[in-house]
Formats: C-alpha cells, structure tokens, sequence
C-alpha cells in the first residue's frame, strides 16, 4: 500500500497541495493547528475538485476527496508519510518552531519538502536531528494548477532526499525545476521581482497606467511564456538565433540596467497610488471572485495545453 502525504498547514497552498496528490492517486493527511482553518479547508477543497472536473481535467471529484483525510494531530499527518509538505506561514520563526515539531514525530526516512516562497531551508532545518532529509519544494499557486516547483536543498540535504522530491513531484504531475543552491527568493521569484522592479518603476514615473502595464504582460510576453521561457524566447526572435539576438539587443537591455542601478523601496505612497487605482478597477469585496475568475481561466488553459500536447503526440 501506498504510504501517506502529509500536508502540514491547511490553507490556499496545503489545500492546493491535498489536492496535487489526491488528484495523482495518493492518500493525503492533512493537520493544521488553527481549528478555523481547518473549517474552511474541506469546503475549499470540494469547490476547486468541482471546478477541476467541470473543465475535465479530472473524472471524479468524489474519488479525489475521497483520499484526503483531515487529522488531529501533527504526529497524524507525519508520523508514516513517505513524504511531508509544509505549507505554514512565511515567517522563519513561524518555520523553525513548525520544524521543530515536526522532527520529533517524522519518521528517519520521511521527505519534508517546505512550500517556502523565498527563506532558505537553511535558515529554519539547522540542528534538528532530521535536517539531512528536509529541503524546499516551492510551488506556484495553486500548485494544482500552475505545475512548475522549485526543488531547493540546503547544504545539509542528502542527495537521496532530493532525488525522492524530485521523482515524486514528477509523478504527481508537476514540474520540477533544482536550483542548485541556496539563494534568497529562489529562481522563480527573483525573476518576478525583476519584471515587479521595472513594472513599479515605470508606473512611479508615469509612463503607464497599472492596466496598461498589466496588458502589456497578460497580452505580450505572457501568451509567449505560457509554453516557452526567456532564453528560447530570445532564442527564437532573431534569425541567428541566442547569439544574434544578444549581438543586436545586448546593448539596449545593458543600458536599461544602468537606468536601475539604484534600487528604491516600494514606497507608502507608491503602494496607496497603485491600490487605489486598483480598487477602483477591483473594490475588495469582489478580490475573491475575481481569484476564482483567476483559477477558471488556468483550467481552461491547462485543459486547453493538454489537448494541444495530446495532438501533437507529446
């Protein structure tokens, strides 16, 4: 028999994460210390099963949930997983004292995978008795639709742990990505906070509206990097290909990077411009539909890759 998951944290990543791997055929327990979220996580879940199946991209939400089984106790969800995957709040403090637990009921050849976005595992796994098994597994939210994972050791993780991570989240689906070493904020969101640098710049100095930079995104770059990344973007835009696109444009992005030599904080009054520009596009009570409106289009866009990729024989 399969061994479990345990998922470790019950909210918008954990209940993504319960889904990733009841979805692939595992059993999932499922802990979280705060009562009111653990409430709310069944409910989450059944929605997002449902929405997945009325998209076809699985059969049976019933048989899903099914696998999925909310524990009392820590000891619960880890004690005979093969694999755990923390989902705690991102705070290092919140993650050392979560660890700490964890290391004393984890069995000696248990996976612990954190969903940390950006804090090494380094900074919260050093001196516990397990620490060669534990390592980051970020996701992207949700996880159960958005597949890339950085799979990220600290100096400590034994090889064995993350060839173990690496095998499993290919078999439930995802993609993994090894980022070979510790650094903060990973590959995924360093490259985010490189577009978010500019996208604040430009929108501080006037040179486009919130919405207008959005759409230069959502209806440029992103229709190219939804199947393919910068290097074979830039690749494929020049006839010469990577280096004859470095020979004409190299000097153009080097002088960008000059312009922002002087990195500045998002600043109080930059954050109010831009919130109130988007409250007036989104007030605050619709941030919740509009998320599922969110998740509704990376279904159908999955459903859509995935009839695509059956076409053509990948």
């Amino acid at each position: 028999m399969t061994r479990p998951v345990g998922i470790v944290g019950a909210g918008l990543v954990g209940s993504g994460w319960a889904i990733v791997f009841a979805r692939a055929g595992y059993p999932v327990r499922v802990f979280d210390s705060d009562a009111r979220t653990m409430a709310t996580f069944a409910e989450r879940v059944r929605g997002n099963l449902e929405d997945l199946a009325r998209y076809e991209l699985i059969d049976s939400p019933d048989a899903v949930f099914e696998r999925v089984e909310m524990v009392d106790t820590l000891e619960q969800a880890v004690g005979e997983a093969d694999h755990v995957q923390e989902s705690v709040f991102e705070r290092t403090d919140v993650k050392q004292a979560i660890y700490r637990q964890i290391d004393e009921v984890v069995g000696a050849d248990t996976v612990v995978g954190s969903s940390s976005s950006g804090i090494p595992a380094s900074e919260f796994t050093d001196g516990l008795d397990h620490r060669e098994n534990y390592l980051v597994v970020h996701p992207v939210n949700p996880p159960y639709l958005v597949p890339v994972v950085e799979i990220v050791p600290a100096p400590w993780t034994r090889a064995e742990a993350v060839e173990r991570a690496t095998t499993l989240m290919e078999a439930v689906g995802q993609v993994p990505v090894l980022v070979r070493r510790e650094v903060a904020g990973f590959v995924l969101n360093r490259l985010q906070g490189a577009l978010l640098r500019e996208a604040w710049a430009l929108y501080e100095e006037g040179y486009a509206s919130l919405e207008d930079i959005d759409k230069t995104v959502s209806a440029g770059l992103g229709r190219r990097w939804s199947f393919m990344g910068p290097f074979e973007t830039i690749d494929l835009n020049a006839p010469g290909g990577i280096s004859d696109y470095a020979e004409r444009l190299g000097g153009l992005y080097l002088d960008i990077a000059r312009q922002r030599s002087d990195p500045q904080p998002w600043s109080r009054n930059l954050i109010a411009r831009a919130d109130a520009e988007r409250r007036g596009a989104l007030p605050k009570e619709s941030l919740g539909e509009r998320t599922k409106w969110r998740d509704r289009r990376l279904m159908a866009l999955s459903a859509f890759m995935a009839r695509s990729r059956e076409a053509e024989g990948e």
